[in-house]
């Protein structure tokens, strides 16, 4: 069986194991509010399976392509991340990690990530879409989502 390189292939699973890591970054220190301990998972989670906090878990969804003449392709991904506190303050706690998340992604719009052939591949644009909290109706556990677009 003979593998050929293409082209034009997704990348979902080198772009959100490539945000894992960058998020993984988030440890309390330096400009970081929260620590998140390493707590950074490429696949979504229920509640009931959280059991570290704060946590953040992603889920790579729809994607879509735009093209271009010469036959050059954009490609978009959407990129759900989803933030876990357990705190008194949830509501702070939340806006905090979800501020950090945001900074993470903020310095890291050209995202450096592997291809299927493990060659180093960029992002053109890391875009947030929406945020979105459970404003503490859930204290003393909270919930934010934050959606984001991917360009490469």
């Amino acid at each position: 069986m003979s593998t050929t390189a293409r082209s034009y292939t997704t990348r979902r699973l080198g772009i959100v194991e490539a945000l894992v890591n960058k998020l993984k970054d988030i440890d309390g220190t330096g400009h970081f509010l929260s620590n998140v301990n390493e707590n950074v998972s490429p696949r979504l989670k229920f509640w009931d399976e959280v059991e570290e906090f704060p946590a953040i878990h992603l889920n790579a969804g729809q994607e879509t392509r735009e093209y271009q003449g010469g036959g050059y392709k954009d490609r978009f991904l959407t990129i759900t991340l989803r933030c876990y506190v357990q705190d008194e303050d949830t509501v702070l706690a939340l806006d905090e990690l979800l501020e950090d998340v945001e900074t993470v992604i903020e310095e890291n719009a050209s995202l450096t990530y592997k291809d299927r052939n493990n060659a180093d591949q960029h992002t053109q644009q890391i875009t947030v879409v929406s945020i979105d909290t459970d404003e503490g109706v859930l204290e003393p556990l909270g919930v934010g989502e934050m959606l984001i677009e991917v360009r490469y």
